[in-house]
């Protein structure tokens, strides 16, 4: 499918992306993609031992996910920028769901550029990341 920049309307939503759980084996898996080997993202004993509740995903997970919004949403050649803070932990058994809505749209340097606002929430509707995008259309 291709959007057409002429067609978004401040304010328009992309499609959301809705995760199954984060599970155990996702978290390991990433782990090793990202070399980030920190007990808390896999040792209970350990997470608990620096204060958690127990195992938390990587706050990097989260933000991969949410980027994966924006890459079923235009091709990763457009994305220009991609931001994200971080506002509460993920731990397994959550899922998220991520949304964009369109909050500018300008052009700059023959390039037709959307700004979105980016967010994900845990089944709970709570937000666990926010983030910003900009994206080039045709």
């Amino acid at each position: 499918m291709t959007i057409c920049f002429q067609d978004l309307r401040v304010g328009d939503t992309i499609p959301e992306l809705v995760t199954p759980a984060i599970d155990r084996v996702q978290i390991v898996m990433f782990a090793g993609a990202s070399g980030d080997f920190n007990p808390i993202h896999f040792d209970d004993e350990r997470a608990r031992a620096n204060g958690l509740p127990g195992v938390i995903a990587h706050g990097m997970l989260s933000m991969a996910i949410l980027g994966r919004l924006l890459t079923d949403w235009v091709p990763i050649t457009a994305v220009r920028s991609f931001s994200a803070r971080f506002i509460a932990m993920v731990f397994p058994g959550d899922r998220l769901t991520c949304r964009g809505v369109v909050k500018t749209k300008t052009e700059q340097s023959g390039e037709q550029l959307v700004e979105l606002e980016l967010s994900a929430v845990n089944q709970r509707c709570e937000p666990t990341l926010i983030g910003n995008a900009w994206v080039a259309l045709r």
